[in-house]
């Protein structure tokens, strides 16, 4: 807010102009607002969970539900009235199954129902029926949703703004000009000092990498060294204890040769006497005759052997069996003969003339048999 009081220079002192000017501002608003509500610090603050919040409207606006419209039954009365049916029908029943009933008739009868009222009623089977029509009013649609528009607060007012009443430009952009011109400067400024000390640094950086790079090719040439020469060390070491061990080893090889020469001068003809007496070390000639003609010579002396010794047995039987042939016909023929004796007795000329060649028929005989078995010895041999 602000007055002005002007004089023209033209005017004289009893002329002066009064210009009221002041800056727009909000008219306050007439309606209680709900931000009035914590600016109070007497009153406790209630919170709420918007969860819970049945303004807030959850899920697709197009499904919300819609308050009932009239003519139509409240649901939670059709609920209700829908258990008290529901409990009138199962007391019922219950009535019904404590109720005595009628004993199940017997067979050829059936039960009918009777009527005991005091009045009759006529009972028919089929349900009277009436047909009644109504008129229905046309189906209206539902109007569409109008726009939600909130409702105005405050007044609206207007005021004019001439010409250099604002701000004059040229005045007012000048400190902005130089705060942008002097920060352009500054900025390039800075520009340029960042590059030159990138460029120095950039510089410093090459210096020290050739410098690392001549540092560490010496190191690994130093590293490179010592690796040497502790290889040629171990190298010469390992030279060392192979000849210390190939010297031992010849030391022990000897002492042991001489040891096995001393140990096998008296065991080495022991063994051989051992194994000639053995029979490991034999002459071939001996051994053949030995192996091979000894037992077959042996064979064949049994074998021959056992046939002289079935030609004698056979030969035995034979004579044994003649002799015994021979001396029952020698009986028999006795005793025809002493029944055909003469009576001047054995002095007579027929006793002479029959015992002669009697005698003479046994020896022919015994000698063809052996020839007979000497040829089947010789035929088997």
């Amino acid at each position: 807010m602000a007055s002005t009081l002007d004089r023209s220079p033209g005017a004289g002192t009893g002329h002066r102009t009064y210009t009221y000017t002041s800056r727009p501002r909000a008219v306050p608003c007439q309606r209680r607002r709900y931000r009035d509500i914590l600016l109070q610090e007497d009153e406790p603050l209630h919170y709420g969970n918007i969860m819970y919040d049945r303004r807030v409207v959850r899920g697709n606006t197009y499904a919300l539900p819609i308050g009932q419209l009239p003519g139509q039954p409240d649901p939670l009365e059709l609920q209700r009235q829908q258990q008290a049916k529901r409990r009138a029908l199962a007391r019922k029943r219950a009535q019904q199954q404590l109720r005595p009933r009628t004993p199940e008739p017997v067979e050829g009868r059936k039960h009918v129902d009777v009527q005991t009222e005091l009045y009759l009623e006529e009972i028919a089977d089929r349900v009277i029926e009436v047909d009644m029509e109504c008129q229905t009013d046309a189906f209206l649609d539902r109007p569409p949703t109008p726009l939600f528009i909130p409702a105005k607060t405050g007044k609206d007012v207007a005021t004019q703004i001439l010409e250099g009443e604002l701000f004059d430009f040229d005045l007012e952009v000048k400190p902005m000009l130089e705060v942008l011109v002097g920060k352009t400067i500054e900025q390039s400024l800075l520009e340029v000092m960042e590059e030159e000390e990138l460029a120095t640094l950039r510089s410093n950086q090459y210096a020290y990498e050739e410098i690392r790079n001549i540092e560490l090719a010496e190191v690994q040439r130093l590293e490179e060294q010592e690796r040497r020469h502790r290889e040629e060390k171990e190298r010469r070491k390992q030279q060392q204890w192979d000849i210390v061990h190939k010297h031992n080893e010849t030391a022990l090889k000897i002492s042991a040769r001489a040891f096995a020469q001393r140990y096998l001068a008296d065991l080495l003809p022991s063994v051989f006497d051992s194994l000639r007496d053995s029979g490991y070390f034999y002459d071939p000639i001996e051994r053949d005759i030995e192996v091979g003609f000894l037992p077959w010579l042996m064979n064949e002396v049994e074998k021959t052997m056992e046939f002289n010794m079935v030609g004698r047995t056979v030969l035995d039987m034979l004579i044994r069996e003649v002799v015994e042939k021979r001396l029952n016909a020698y009986e028999h023929k006795e005793d025809q003969d002493l029944s055909l004796i003469p009576e001047d007795g054995f002095g007579g000329p027929g006793a002479m003339r029959d015992s002669p060649v009697e005698c003479t028929h046994f020896p022919i005989y015994c000698v063809t048999i052996s020839f007979k078995l000497h040829s089947n010895l010789l035929s088997h041999e």
